[in-house]
């Protein structure tokens, strides 16, 4: 019996037939592979004050994406460590038909400058007045601010000082951290988190940190974005000492489980530009005191607007909703909507669907889109989101 083979045209369609699938097995998958260097970034010039040179005023570019401008509602969507813009690569996909979507890199990620000095010109007001600058820029009066991890702590202190401006907040896995007590530094906080003394080595030996990260940037983004069902060695980000050693004994660490090769690439050649070095700039007790202080100051601790805080239920850095009980951060958001999802710290990569379908349940209800219609998918696993705390 003769034997046929396929031509290269079928077998190319099958082959994508089988990757559809398998994506389709996966809830960190998308429908539409992601592709973050079809997005053309604008550029904003923004003021920014380099402390270490007596308050020099300087200028910095900040990056960023503009979707769908002409849409009713503007989400700021901010990326937290170590992250950049194209992270939110579901959010993107889900919302950008229904909202204006504007998606900086921080200062000193990606193509987003800095002034240089990591250790005191990095404070969350002073991402504040970034954000601010990029809204003007794009020439939008106000927003609600979307946050992960450090991107949450700056939505919430926007949303604190500037109210007029932020008129929401949806924060993921970092809650909101009032500043009406004392200053509290990271080497008091790690008896009781201890994988919180990775944050301890960022802080006191910030240069010999870089030095670690920028070693080799893709082993370092391996190590860091992990998920539920591959995760890091369980000694992870304990150590004041080191980043990384809990991975010595891994000789390749297997690649980013929720982004394609391509992202990745990308994700690397984006850290390439400027390296880690200002990004450290969360971690340094200067810059941590200067946020606690000019919040403190102030006094205003409440955030009046809407607040819909995500907490993944299974990251390895903290239990958020035991912390965000220690924090009393409930006491300060009298519009405050929590929501507990499966996942570990990158919970808006690892399950998607669901923090979709908590972001739309919640903005249908306070920032509804233009067409007022919710996603049919969206409100269908709404209902598996678990109850509020």
């Amino acid at each position: 019996m003769p034997v046929r083979t396929l031509s290269p045209a079928l077998i190319s369609l099958f082959a994508s037939f089988i990757v559809v699938l398998a994506s389709s097995a996966s809830d960190s998958s998308p429908g539409l592979l992601f592709n973050p260097r079809e997005y053309t970034k604008r550029t904003a010039t923004c003021k920014a004050i380099k402390r270490d040179a007596g308050n020099e005023v300087v200028d910095i570019t900040m990056s960023y994406v503009d979707i769908n401008p002409s849409a009713k509602t503007t989400l700021v969507m901010l990326h937290g460590w170590p992250s950049l813009w194209s992270t939110w690569s579901f959010q993107i996909q889900e919302f950008k038909n229904d909202y204006h979507l504007i998606i900086p890199d921080l200062r000193g990620f990606g193509s987003s400058s800095h002034p240089d000095d990591v250790k005191t010109s990095g404070t969350l007001f002073d991402m504040v007045g970034d954000t601010t600058c990029i809204l003007n820029d794009a020439k939008v009066d106000s927003a609600v601010c979307v946050g992960h991890d450090w991107g949450s702590a700056v939505c919430y202190e926007a949303a604190r000082s500037r109210p007029d401006i932020i008129e929401g907040v949806i924060g993921a896995v970092v809650p909101y951290i009032p500043s009406a007590g004392d200053f509290v530094r990271f080497k008091h906080l790690i008896p009781a988190f201890p994988k919180l003394a990775y944050q301890l080595f960022f802080d006191e030996k910030t240069t010999e940190a870089v030095e670690e990260l920028d070693r080799d940037v893709r082993r370092t983004v391996r190590a860091t974005l992990r998920t539920k069902a591959s995760p890091p060695p369980d000694e992870y980000l304990t150590s004041p000492h080191s980043f990384l050693d809990a991975w010595g004994h891994v000789e390749e660490i297997p690649p980013v489980p929720f982004f394609t090769p391509e992202e990745e690439d990308y994700f690397v050649e984006q850290y390439k530009i400027q390296g880690f070095k200002n990004t450290l700039q969360f971690y340094t007790d200067e810059n941590r005191f200067a946020s606690w202080k000019f919040a403190h100051e102030q006094g205003n601790h409440t955030i009046p607007n809407p607040v819909l805080a995500i907490l993944p239920a299974d990251d390895p850095v903290a239990d958020w909703v035991v912390a965000t009980r220690l924090l009393h951060s409930e006491d300060f958001l009298p519009k405050l909507t929590t929501k507990l999802l499966p996942g570990a710290h990158w919970v808006h990569l690892e399950n998607p669907h669901l923090f979709n379908a908590a972001m739309r349940q919640w903005l249908d209800e306070y920032f509804p889109s233009r067409s007022d219609k919710p996603d049919s998918n969206a409100k269908i696993e709404a209902e598996h989101v678990a109850d509020e705390l």
